[in-house]
């Protein structure tokens, strides 16, 4: 007799794989529902029951964390095709923040990791190590020449807690629907671009 119940027929052989397939099942099912889903709903599309899913994760904020790092290199490699051959830092980082903005709002797996538990009440989780090192390998995928905008590793470090927080407002506030996509691109790139470019001038 099968270890486990349901799995389409085919229990998983370890915890290892048993957490992969309830984290692939949880991101197939907030692609299809656009929000978030609850331990049940991840443990009927399994077939499996529901303490069977509370064993690999405890809480449905856990599989949800799980299923947003999942996604976190699918949506690294789209910000890179939106930002390649852009050397100009204070466009790059404009651009990145445009496409992330709206990535939240398309993909709720990113959403579910970076707006929904900082918009209650973890804000301070916004600059987490974890939120640092996700918003520096953004910035590593620019075509820019930090070195030459005066960044170091230390101001990479500022910089990168500066745009998560100017995010996380955004998060909490949406973009007003009566401002357009260009508008709104004009707005970050007078106001962080600037912030961005006077770095080179305190080096």
């Amino acid at each position: 007799m099968a270890r486990r119940r349901g799995w389409d027929g085919q229990p998983p052989s370890t915890d290892d794989e048993a957490t992969r397939r309830i984290v692939a099942a949880a991101v197939k099912l907030i692609g299809e529902t656009g929000s978030g889903v609850s331990l049940a709903e991840v443990a009927a599309e399994l077939g499996i029951i529901r303490q069977t899913v509370y064993r690999y994760f405890p809480t449905t904020d856990a599989l949800m964390h799980a299923a947003a790092i999942a996604s976190v290199d699918g949506f690294l490699d789209r910000l890179t095709d939106v930002v390649r051959g852009i050397t100009d830092p204070a466009d790059a980082l404009t651009e990145g923040v445009l496409f992330t903005l709206e990535e939240v709002a398309r993909t709720p797996h990113l959403g579910i990791m970076m707006s929904e538990p900082y918009a209650r009440s973890h804000t301070s989780d916004m600059t987490s190590d974890e939120a640092q090192a996700f918003g520096l390998r953004m910035l590593s995928r620019f075509d820019v020449d930090w070195d030459h905008y005066g960044y170091d590793d230390a101001a990479k470090d500022g910089l990168v807690e500066f745009a998560l927080r100017i995010m996380l407002s955004f998060f909490v506030s949406p973009n007003e629907p009566t401002r357009s996509r260009d508008e709104l691109r004009q707005f970050l790139k007078r106001w962080l671009g600037g912030a961005i470019l006077a770095q080179k001038g305190n080096t």
